[in-house]
């Protein structure tokens, strides 16, 4: 399956921000586990690159780079292995990621911002932050973008997540309140059960 398909039919990606290398690799291998199938590893996070070239994602998973803002981290994020990037906003990571055939959700809050990220090929926008507007931002812009595949990222919990997904949204991007503490040395267990929580509310 193909990466777009596969965000359309799960909705969920999962967004890890680890504290190095070991917890990033068991907070995703947990994730996986799970049933998230996408997941995306911030580069903010120390040993970034490090844990996502160390780790084998499972037949039908996808591990990306997240946070990737230039054409430089574009770059670092294929050398390590990462089968699809997303970046915060509309940054020369984009048309490199674009370039190399690296899908990319791109980061987009206005409607210029969606019109340039759909323009430069971006495999789906990143409503960010999603917070700004919530749900009914979301709604607003798939009125005059109705096939745009919007992906809202930033403040998203359960609730928010059934929000936007019934607004529209083809897929939510989520991260503190999916992984918790989990990526810095925290509790894996409840990663486990939170995940599942997240699955059975986008499936």
């Amino acid at each position: 399956m193909t990466f777009g398909s596969v965000l359309r039919s799960t909705r969920l990606v999962g967004i890890v921000r680890g504290d190095g290398v070991g917890n990033t690799r068991e907070a995703v291998r947990v994730l996986f586990e799970s049933g998230v199938r996408l997941v995306e590893v911030s580069l903010t996070g120390p040993g970034a690159l490090e844990a996502i070239s160390s780790i084998q994602a499972p037949e039908g998973c996808w591990l990306g780079a997240g946070t990737v803002r230039t054409a430089a981290d574009a770059s670092a994020a294929i050398a390590a292995g990462a089968t699809f990037a997303v970046s915060p906003a509309l940054t020369a990571s984009v048309a490199a990621c674009v370039g190399a055939g690296l899908p990319i959700l791109a980061g987009a809050l206005t409607p210029t911002e969606v019109e340039s990220a759909v323009a430069a090929g971006a495999e789906a926008v990143k409503l960010f932050p999603a917070s700004f507007g919530g749900p009914g931002y979301l709604s607003a812009l798939r009125q005059p973008f109705p096939t745009v595949p919007f992906v809202p990222v930033g403040g998203v919990g359960v609730a928010e997540a059934e929000a936007y997904l019934a607004a529209g949204a083809i897929a939510v991007g989520v991260g503190s309140p999916l992984v918790g503490d989990a990526a810095t040395g925290g509790d894996l267990s409840a990663l486990a059960e939170r995940a599942a929580r997240f699955v059975k509310l986008a499936s």
